[in-house]
C-alpha cells in the first residue's frame, strides 16, 4: 500500500516525488512515455522562456551556461534529479483507470495494479492537440508537432497560429529555406510570444520574407494546396506541409473518468487552491492540468509549489 501514487513523470510529477520522499512517505511515479515526456517531445531547437532557476525543483540547482536553458539541458537536469535521488519511477506504463473504494484507490495500468491512499494527477497537456476540424486535416502533411526545421527545407509550409510555437516554427523553417505562410486568426502576432522573438517575426513579415494572413482561417487542406479564408476572400496557395500549432489540451475524458468535475466553459477541474485536492477526497491535481483549456496559466515555474502544498495536506490529514 502506497501513501501516494503519482500519475505523470514530468517536472511537476518529479517535484511531487521529491516532496513525498522528504516527508518520508511511500510513493511511486508512473509515466506513460519517456521521463519528462512532454519536454522530450519539444522541438530540438527549443529555448525556454523561463530562466534556469525558475525551472528548478526540490531546491536542487539547475546550472546552465546561459540564462535561459535549452531543451537538452532541461532533459539532463530532470534526469539527474530523478536518478540521483533514487526516485521510484515506472516509465512507458500508461494508467488506464483509477477507482476509489472507501479510503483506498486502486490504480490500473497497462502492466499492473496498485493501491494507494492518495493519488496525484500531474499529467500535463501536451499529448492531445487541439484540432482544426477542417477537411483534409487527416492528411499526413498536416502536423501538430514539430521537431526540427531541416525537415522542411525547400518546402512550402503553412503555419497556423500566432503564439510561441507557431512563430518559432515559422522563423526556423524560413531560415532553413522553406517558403513560409502564416495564418493568424487575430489581427497581430500574439503578445505572449517571447520578447526577443516577436520583433524578429514582425520584421520578417514587414519585409515580405514570410507571408502572413491576419484575421484569417485555414479552411481546406488538399494534397498539393490549401484554401485560406481572408478578409479579402478565399485564397488558394500551393503547399507541401501544414504545421497546425493550435495548442494542446489535457485528457479531459480521463479526468472525468476518475470522477473530477470540470467547468462547462473551459473544462477547468474542480480543486481546492490551498491544498490542490480535487472534488474526490485524496485525489490531487498538480501542474498544467489545473488550467483546463487555459493551458497558458500554469508553467513549471509557478506550479512547482503544488508539490509541497499537496504533501503538506496529506501529512496533515495523516496526523489527525
Amino acid at each position: 500500500m502506497l501513501d501516494i501514487f503519482i500519475i505523470g513523470g514530468g517536472p511537476i510529477g518529479i517535484a511531487c516525488g521529491l516532496a513525498a520522499k522528504k516527508a518520508g512517505l511511500s510513493f511511486l511515479i508512473v509515466e506513460k512515455g519517456a521521463l519528462v515526456n512532454s519536454l522530450y517531445n519539444y522541438p530540438s531547437t527549443m529555448t525556454f522562456f523561463s530562466t534556469s532557476e525558475k525551472l528548478e525543483i526540490g531546491g536542487i540547482p539547475f546550472v546552465t551556461i546561459s540564462n535561459k536553458p535549452v531543451r537538452a539541458e532541461a532533459l539532463e537536469y530532470y534526469r539527474r534529479v530523478a536518478t540521483s535521488n533514487n526516485l521510484p519511477i515506472h516509465l512507458f506504463e500508461e494508467v488506464t483507470g483509477v477507482k476509489k473504494e472507501g479510503d483506498i484507490f486502486t490504480i490500473s495500468t497497462a502492466k499492473s495494479t496498485y493501491q494507494a491512499k492518495n493519488v496525484i494527477l500531474s499529467t500535463g497537456f501536451y499529448d492531445i492537440p487541439v484540432k482544426l476540424d477542417i477537411p483534409g486535416e487527416e492528411l499526413p502533411k498536416v502536423q501538430h508537432y514539430y521537431k526540427d526545421p531541416n525537415y522542411y527545407a525547400m518546402q512550402k509550409v503553412v503555419v497556423v497560429g500566432s503564439s510561441n510555437s507557431a512563430i518559432d516554427v515559422a522563423l526556423e523553417t524560413y531560415r532553413k529555406g522553406a517558403q513560409v505562410t502564416l495564418v493568424i486568426r487575430g489581427d497581430e502576432v500574439s503578445h505572449r510570444v517571447k520578447y526577443w522573438v516577436r520583433p524578429d517575426i514582425i520584421n520578417r513579415i514587414k519585409e515580405g520574407s514570410i507571408k502572413a494572413y491576419f484575421n484569417s482561417h485555414l479552411k481546406v487542406v488538399r494534397p498539393d494546396e490549401v484554401d485560406i479564408e481572408t478578409p479579402d476572400g478565399m485564397v488558394t496557395i500551393p503547399n507541401d506541409f501544414v504545421m497546425a500549432m493550435t495548442g494542446y489540451k489535457p485528457n479531459f475524458d480521463f479526468l472525468r473518468k476518475v470522477g473530477i468535475n470540470l467547468t462547462d466553459d473551459k473544462f477547468i477541474p474542480h480543486y481546492n487552491p490551498e491544498t490542490m485536492e480535487a472534488n474526490v477526497p485524496g485525489l490531487y491535481l498538480a501542474g498544467v492540468v489545473c488550467g483546463g483549456m487555459d493551458t497558458h496559466l500554469w508553467f513549471i515555474e509557478n506550479s512547482r509549489v503544488h508539490a509541497d502544498m499537496i504533501v503538506k495536506d496529506i501529512v496533515a490529514k495523516a496526523d489527525l
